[in-house]
C-alpha cells in the first residue's frame, strides 16, 4: 500500500489528476475524521475537505517529499479547519442525535464519548491538535512535530498539558455529580 502511494504521489506531483484523485479516495476517511474533529458538524468538515482537496491539488507540485504526503495533507486540513472555525466564530458541539446514529455503541459508550469529545472540545487549541493527532491518528511525537512546525519538546509539553487538563474536566465533572 505505501509503495502505490508513494507512486500515486509521484504521478500527482507531475500534475497526474487521476492518480491525485486516487490518493483523495485512499485517505478521504482519515482527512474527513480529522476535519470533524476540529469543526464538529459533517457540512463544515465535509468543506473543509472540499478546500483541502483543492488547496492540495493546486500546490501538491511544491511537496518535494511523497513518503511525507499524508502529513503534508493532514497540515493543510488542520489549516483549512482553523480558517473555517475562524470565519464561523463559532464552534458547533457534538448533539446526541449525531452520536445516537453511531452504529454498534451501547448508550453508554455514546455518553463516554460524547463527554470525552466535550472535553477535547474544551481544551485549547494547541492542546487539542496535539492530543487528536496523537491519539486519534497514531502520529508519533516526531510527525506531530514536524506537521505543526513546533519542537518534539513543545508536543510532550503540549501533550502533557492536555492530558492533565482532560482529567480535571473529568474530575470537576466527577465532583458535580457526586457533590
Amino acid at each position: 500500500m505505501k509503495n502505490e502511494s508513494h507512486r500515486l504521489v509521484r504521478k500527482a506531483i507531475k500534475g497526474n489528476k487521476s492518480a491525485f484523485e486516487k490518493l483523495l479516495q485512499m485517505h478521504y476517511e482519515r482527512i474527513y475524521r480529522t476535519a470533524y474533529l476540529y469543526v464538529h458538524n459533517e457540512e463544515d468538515a465535509l468543506d473543509v475537505v472540499q478546500e483541502a482537496a483543492y488547496q492540495a491539488f493546486t500546490s501538491i507540485h511544491s511537496l518535494r517529499q511523497p513518503e511525507y504526503f499524508m502529513t503534508w495533507l493532514t497540515r493543510i486540513v488542520i489549516r483549512c479547519s482553523g480558517q473555517l472555525l475562524k470565519r464561523k466564530s463559532n464552534v458547533v458541539p457534538l448533539s446526541e442525535e449525531i452520536l445516537s446514529n453511531l452504529p454498534n455503541q451501547t448508550h453508554s459508550n455514546i455518553e463516554q464519548s460524547l463527554q470525552l469529545l466535550n472535553a477535547i472540545q474544551q481544551l485549547k487549541e494547541k492542546y487539542r491538535t496535539v492530543i487528536i493527532l496523537f491519539y486519534y491518528h497514531d502520529y508519533s511525537i516526531k510527525t506531530i512535530s514536524n506537521v505543526l512546525g513546533i519542537p518534539e519538546s513543545t508536543v510532550k509539553t503540549y501533550l502533557s498539558r492536555g492530558k492533565a487538563e482532560l482529567k480535571k474536566s473529568y474530575k470537576m465533572e466527577e465532583d458535580t455529580c457526586h457533590g
